[in-house]
């Protein structure tokens, strides 16, 4: 997929010294943010058919409106107070991807109107903040390549200081001043960490924390959006200390325990719109439409990987009531079958290789299996050493 990106991606010029356009990211625009603002376009446009849409259609769409709300714990969308936090928090990804041109906007009377572009790599950022950040990295080496700004970032990744911080950080706000309109320092302050910091990972490098250069390599989690600790939230003057902490922790999980059903629901629709109506395993249990999507490894047992559309694989009722769980009995597991379904798993991810992740599905099996397999294992090896491990001759 990194090689269908940068192709798209050189058929454009993203110099901003021509866009004259600051906001080709943005304080909102995160990994897990552009995940869930294009899972939501991917979905709106589906159920609805709508060609053309704005950043209000989306957020007042059901689906949308549901999971922000559960998952990022915005407040109502029919709340007049939320309407500006929304917009921005919408608006930003969707003007964002639109400069990329995944999408094409186009502003009327002071309101962008937006229409899908690239679906299939809009479908690949929604399905994961792993390709989302891909995507990003990509992205925006691709800005700082076209605006002849790259070298400057290049060096801050070689010496690694608090004085080739300041220098890149400085340059950068003297570039986007001097070929945009943005001029506020707030606002180039809160973007640059959005551009350093997606490359210092891939780069496995040191970024910007709260304005000064990071005691540690930039990880992963450090690029959400939407990592809130207990103590982010705010104490209310009634409560004593026990019960504000009793409440922010509360509120903390609830948010985790929907970020959890919504990234479950959007991976069980993803395997379900792949393969349907056909069941992923052929055998004589095989007739008829395939409605059941089924955990290889079980959620209970395995909830690092409860969402991964690797370890999710389409069958039919029957397959799944009598084979996959013996005597429709959900709290087992057939091996033998399992084993079929990992064998069968492998195949669709092989023939599917732009949505699911081969790296992805060693992980399932690595947590799964207890097993290692290096990256660039082949998939006729895989279903070698899955035989192997399950002893099966």
């Amino acid at each position: 997929m990194k090689d269908i990106i940068n192709n798209y991606f050189n058929n454009f010029d993203f110099d901003i010294r021509k866009s004259k356009n600051a906001r080709f990211i943005d304080h909102k625009v995160t990994a897990d943010v552009l995940t869930i603002i294009s899972d939501c376009v991917i979905e709106f446009s589906e159920q609805t058919n709508n060609i053309e849409f704005t950043s209000k259609d989306i957020w007042n769409f059901k689906y949308s409106s549901e999971n922000i709300k559960e998952v990022f714990g915005k407040p109502n969308v029919l709340d007049r107070k939320a309407k500006n936090e929304y917009n921005k928090f919408f608006g930003q990804s969707l003007i964002a991807l639109a400069y990329t041109k995944i999408l094409i906007g186009e502003k009327r009377s002071n309101k962008w109107y937006f229409k899908i572009n690239n679906k299939q790599i809009l479908k690949f950022i929604a399905i994961r903040e792993r390709n989302s950040l891909m995507f990003l990295n990509i992205y925006l080496t691709k800005v700082l390549n076209d605006s002849d700004m790259y070298k400057i970032f290049n060096d801050f990744f070689d010496l690694q200081t608090k004085e080739s911080l300041y220098l890149v950080k400085n340059e950068y706000k003297r570039i986007i001043r001097l070929n945009t309109k943005t001029q506020s320092e707030l606002d180039l302050n809160r973007m640059f960490p959005k551009v350093l910091n997606p490359l210092a990972y891939d780069r496995k490098k040191l970024g910007i924390v709260g304005g000064y250069i990071s005691k540690e390599i930039i990880g992963f989690n450090d690029l959400f959006y939407n990592r809130k600790n207990w103590r982010d939230i705010k104490k209310k003057r009634t409560e004593t200390r026990n019960e504000y902490e009793d409440r922010a922790k509360s509120e903390v999980q609830r948010s985790k325990d929907a970020y959890v059903k919504y990234t479950i629901n959007k991976a069980t629709n993803i395997v379900r719109k792949l393969h349907s109506p056909t069941s992923e395993i052929n055998d004589d249990l095989s007739v008829g439409d395939a409605t059941q999507v089924h955990h290889i490894f079980m959620k209970s047992e395995y909830p690092q990987i409860e969402s991964y559309i690797e370890n999710l694989i389409l069958l039919t009722g029957t397959q799944h009531n009598t084979k996959a769980h013996p005597n429709n009995n959900t709290r087992m597991i057939s091996k033998e079958y399992q084993l079929l379904c990992l064998l069968a798993k492998s195949d669709s991810i092989e023939k599917y290789y732009n949505t699911y992740s081969k790296e992805d599905f060693l992980f399932v099996l690595k947590v799964g299996l207890n097993t290692e397999l290096s990256n660039n294992i082949k998939f006729r090896e895989i279903k070698e050493k899955l035989v192997e491990l399950y002893n099966v001759v």
